[in-house]
This record gives C-alpha cells, structure tokens and sequence, in this order.
C-alpha cells in the first residue's frame, strides 16, 4: 500500500527545498524562530507583568530569565524539528508517512517542552491535546470514520458547563480550581446551593439584610439629589434600580438585595459589556495600523458583529444560568446541587451566539484534566511522572503530522502560526512528492512545485527544474 511505502528522495527533495545544505536549513529556521519567538514572550511577560503589578526585583531579575527560557523553548520546537527531520530520513534512507511529520517532531518537542518552565508546561499541554484532539477528529471525518454531528460544538460545551457548574456546586475541593473562574467572574458566589436544611437560616439572613438595605435607603441624602448628567450608564443605572423596586425573589435565592429578574438582567448586562469590551480590545492593534491607510475602518472597531457576538454568548449564558436556578427555586421550593446540573446545560446553548470548536474543547480538556487529578488525590487513578511532557510531545506530534501530510485537517489558526514561526518556510515542502501517500498533501497549495538545483538531488523527477524557473507559492 502506498501508505507504508518509502520515498527514497533526499531531505532537500522534499523537505527545506529553499537550501541543499542541512545544516545551513536548520539554522535558518532556528534563526527565525528565535527572532518570531522573541517577538512573541516579551511583550506577553511584560504585559502579564504590568497587570499581576510585580515588584521592581521581578523586572530586574527575574522578567528576562523568563522571556528567554520561554524563548528557547519555542525556537528549539521549530528548529529540532528540521534537524530531526533530516536525521530520520538519513537513519531511515528515505521517507515513510509518518517520519517526516510524526517521527521528525516527536524528539523534538519532547526537548523542547524540557527547557520551558515547569509552571507552562501544564498549559501548554493542555492546549496542544486540545488542538490534537481537534485535528484527529478532523482526520477521521475525512477519511468517512466517522460523521460530525450538527452543532457539535455547542452540545460539547452544554455537557462541559452543565458538569462545571455541578462540580462547583457539590465538591468543595473543586470550588478551589475554578473558583476564580466560576464564582467571582462568571455566576457570582450567589449562585454555591443553600441546602433546604439551611433555608430557613438563609431566609432570616435575607430578611434582615433587606431591612437593613431598606433602612439605609431610607434616609435622606443630599448627594442623591444632586443633578447627575444623564449619559447612556445612567439611564442604565436607572433601568435597572425601577425594575430591582418590583418582582419576587424566593426564600433560597442569596441574591438579597435584587429580586430575581433584576438578579438575571444585571448578570446580562455585566457579561455583555465585558463581552464587547474584550472583543473591541482585540481589535484595537489592527485598528491602529489603519488608523492612517484607511481611516474609514476605525468606526468597525465599535460596531462590528463579532463584538456583538462574544457579549451577547457571555451575558446570555450568566442570564440563563441565574434565571434557570431561580426558576427552580421556585418550582421545587429548594435549593439543590441538581439545579446547577440543569441551569449550566440550558445555559451551554449560549454558544449558538459565538460558536466556537477552540472554546468547547479546551474547557472539555481542562475539565477532564481537573477530574484526573482529584482522582489522584483520592488515589483512584495512577500518577504518571512526566505525563504532561510525553502527552505535549505526542500533541505537538500530531499536529505537525496534519501540517505536513494533510494540512487541511489542521486548525487554521494554528497553521498560521507554524507559517510565523518559519517565516512561511513551511509552505515550501514539495507536498507533491506526498501526495503518493494518499492523504492529498498537496490540494491546498495550488500545485506548487520548489525549484530544486539538479546538483542535489538525488532521484529524477518532474519536480526538478531548470535553473531560472520561478517559484510558485501557495
């Protein structure tokens, strides 16, 4: 079969076509990688810096340590993998399916997660099995394996926030991994169950909140009179104090100084307006690069429909969580972990307003990744030392194995970012010569053929042309 075959063309042939040299290939790549990779960690440490407000020592001992530790990790994931790719084939005298993707980068990223720091190694691998997992998926849809399901994504992250959100009701153990997550950004510390137990407790507690609160509005103040200018956030602040005025609130509901409508509609409107601010904040670097080649763009930074998109999948997932938990307060008349089971599902088709594959699965991996480690600590499931860097290895793997014999598999996003790190280098393996492996290596580069110096090579071939000849890129 083709696929178990041997190409018996040299690394030049098919792999680092722009250079016949080796060496001279892997330090090309590295000195791009190194150049790309340094662009990338030191404005992202300086920022994560500024933001965790470190100490003066940080910045000058220890903020450039770590720039370029996570440097040379990235630079020796990009370069070992050129080096290894022609030592393979060496060792192997040619080129089977899986060696000049799977078996070139599997050495290399398992020295290269070596030199990161133990604290990113956790993350990183995380992100890769996500990306892995999303390209082997993809893999078996192509090859009729299997059948995607419609809305997938969406059903994905209904299952991964419906166990969230029952895990951060019932295991305290697990309130100390997201609690940062789930309680202060996303639902609110309202939202941990109040056994029916503790709901008498818990209405008294109301009860002598809201009298307080109504107390306290009670008295005159001078500074509530005063004339306020009547901007959009005022009108707002307005809108919802009328509407915190009517409503009921149930007994079990923590949410003492809103009833629950006005408790669903503020948690709307708090998400949503992060939601737009994140999204215009992301926008921003591409505007600025306009501002002056066309100025007519800057108004898109504001009204654009991705903004729209990512608040209103934010706020609508806050509202529909919160709304359904007060919803059954009310039928069952208690409050119970099974309500953050059912509220965190409804609540996952929230994605219908921002779908996204990246979101579902790296919350589905991080889930997954939580529940492992509680197992360990229970001692029901085995520790592997070093799990995390053989699995980022095999990741990583795989990933490269999608960009090399079938690139369309691949996650867009992440293909770019192999083009940046080889300052497009990538793109210049002759994929036709892969094509014989019958994974269409070729079909996204518009049959682009390198031109190759007749000197070096070593098998004749169609690929090889005359000296002179332009280079076609995909």
């Amino acid at each position: 079969m083709a696929a178990f075959s041997k190409l018996p063309h040299n690394c030049y042939e098919i792999g680092h076509t722009w250079d016949p040299s080796c060496v001279q290939s892997a330090v090309d790549v590295t000195r791009g990688a190194l150049e790309v990779s340094f662009k990338i960690y030191a404005p992202l440490y300086l920022i994560a810096a500024v933001l965790r407000r470190r100490k003066k020592d940080y910045y000058f001992k220890r903020l450039l340590p770590e720039i370029l530790r996570s440097t040379s990790f990235l630079t020796a994931n990009g370069g070992l993998y050129i080096v290894f790719f022609c030592i393979l084939r060496k060792l192997l005298g040619g080129f089977y399916s899986w060696s000049a993707g799977f078996g070139s980068a599997l050495p290399a990223s398992y020295i290269a997660i070596l030199l990161e720091r133990k604290s990113r190694r956790g993350l990183l691998t995380i992100y890769m099995t996500n990306l892995a997992t999303e390209t082997i998926f993809r893999m078996a849809v192509t090859r009729g394996i299997i059948k995607p399901i419609k809305h997938g994504e969406v059903l994905l992250f209904c299952i991964t926030a419906s166990l969230y959100m029952f895990f951060f009701s019932v295991l305290v153990e697990f309130v100390e991994v997201v609690y940062h997550f789930c309680s202060r950004f996303i639902i609110g510390k309202e939202e941990i169950p109040t056994h029916s137990a503790l709901a008498d407790h818990s209405h008294s507690r109301a009860l002598e909140r809201t009298a307080a609160i109504e107390t306290v509005n009670s008295q005159p103040s001078a500074e509530r009179h005063i004339s306020r200018r009547k901007t959009l956030i005022a009108y707002t602040r307005e809108l919802l104090e009328s509407i915190c005025k009517k409503g009921p609130r149930h007994r079990c509901c923590k949410h003492y100084q809103d009833n629950c409508i006005s408790y669903c509609v503020k948690g709307f409107v708090r998400m949503f307006s992060i939601g737009y601010l994140i999204q215009c904040c992301l926008k921003v670097p591409s505007a600025f690069r306009h501002m002056f080649s066309k100025p007519s763009r800057l108004p898109s930074l504001l009204y654009n429909k991705e903004n729209f998109q990512l608040g209103a999948f934010l706020g609508s997932f806050v509202s529909i969580y919160k709304g359904t938990s007060c919803l059954l307060r009310w039928l069952r008349n208690i409050d119970d972990e099974l309500h953050a089971l059912i509220a965190g599902f409804l609540a996952g088709m929230s994605m219908f307003f921002y779908k996204s594959t990246s979101i579902s699965m790296y919350l589905f991996s991080k889930l997954v990744e939580t529940m492992y480690f509680k197992g360990i600590e229970a001692g029901r499931f085995p520790y592997f030392p070093h799990a995390d860097t053989v699995i980022y290895a095999i990741s990583t793997a795989i990933c490269f194995q999608a960009a090399v014999m079938e690139v369309q598999n691949l996650r867009p996003s992440y293909w770019k970012f192999l083009l940046r790190l080889t300052k497009g280098r990538f793109a210049l393996m002759n994929r036709q010569l892969l094509d014989v492996f019958g994974t269409q290596a070729s079909r996204d580069f518009k049959g682009f053929v390198p031109k190759l110096d007749p000197r070096y090579t070593t098998v004749p071939s169609q690929t090889v042309l005359p000296p002179g000849d332009d280079i076609l890129l995909g």
